[in-house]
């Protein structure tokens, strides 16, 4: 004789005090609240995007409006085989994003290892790291490089030269471009990561911290046995989180080096940039930007899978 099973909502209905068809309404009703911002989420975000695709099928140069036409995906094709900046923008791409994401880590972890220690005028300092990342980019990067970078009277230059003999401060943005706008990204993000890794430090029982003390344990010991692995899932955290917010990052770009000297310092976002707005090439900066889309949701998604596997390990 078959048994008829009760649907789980009517069971907890029941154990509720409530009918079954009460807590179906209240269902409803709770999509019903939710389905306007569902409806604006995708009127801001998909309505775009679905209409920079339908952009980027055509012709559209706003120099020229008169030969606006549909052209299918030759823009497309013109990007990834005959355009030799879209190859160079991915390679500045890879070296800023990873190199702006790791030395991020590495200084913010070591903001937290000072912080995480009590020491008089610890609030005090913890936030004046926490102070660049509040700065608007725009007003960092000019003040790196009309104060620091400059190499007329900039101070880094200036110290240079007062130190050394011969004058051999560098024209940083000359020389090392891609270094002065990694070290900028750096200065700001640092904070950012400090605050997750130091969450993740004061979430670490002292009791254990207290048992590695009294079986003998140095402070270098402490930090790598037990303070490190401990950090694991914030790093994740914290490098995941960074690579997509640093790859959007173009102000720094456009504000010290405009993308040069040639295309030294263009990114893929800023290449999209220089496309739609300066070329006023509507169809390509489009298409352009269908292409970063795309190459930024197969690159998060095998870097979470990465980390995935790696947690999996540690935890086994």
């Amino acid at each position: 004789m078959a048994i008829a099973e009760t649907p789980p909502r009517t069971i907890v209905a029941q154990r509720a005090g409530r009918p079954a068809s009460r807590h179906l309404a209240d269902d409803q009703i709770g999509r019903l609240l939710v389905l306007p911002a569902l409806i604006f989420a995708i009127l801001v975000t998909q309505a775009p995007f679905l209409l920079t695709i339908w952009y980027s099928l055509q012709r559209w140069n706003l120099n020229r409006p008169d030969r606006r036409a549909f052209v299918g995906l030759d823009n497309y094709v013109f990007l990834l085989t005959r355009d030799p900046a879209f190859l160079e923008a991915i390679r500045n791409t890879v070296v800023f994003v990873v190199g702006s994401v790791l030395a991020s880590l590495i200084l913010g972890l070591l903001y937290a290892e000072l912080v995480n220690h009590r020491f008089p005028g610890r609030g005090i300092v913890r936030t004046m790291l926490i102070t660049p990342f509040l700065i608007m980019p725009a007003a960092a990067a000019l003040t790196w490089k009309n104060q620091l970078l400059n190499p007329n009277y900039g101070v880094l230059d200036w110290t240079i030269n007062t130190v050394l003999p011969g004058n051999p401060g560098p024209s940083w943005l000359e020389q090392y471009p891609m270094f002065s706008v990694i070290a900028v990204i750096v200065w700001r993000w640092a904070p950012f990561m400090m605050l997750i890794l130091l969450a993740g430090m004061q979430s670490i029982s002292e009791e254990v911290r207290e048992a590695a003390r009294v079986d003998g344990a140095t402070a270098k010991q402490e930090f790598l046995d037990i303070t490190l692995p401990q950090l694991w899932r914030f790093m994740q955290l914290g490098g995941l989180l960074g690579t997509v917010f640093i790859v959007q990052e173009i102000d720094p770009i456009f504000m010290m080096t405009g993308g040069g000297p040639g295309d030294a310092t263009t990114t893929l976002p800023y290449l999209v940039y220089e496309k739609a707005r300066e070329s006023f090439d509507i169809g390509r900066g489009a298409a352009l930007g269908v292409i970063v889309v795309l190459i930024s949701i197969v690159a998060i998604t095998f870097l979470v899978r990465v980390l995935d596997r790696m947690l999996d390990r540690r935890e086994v």
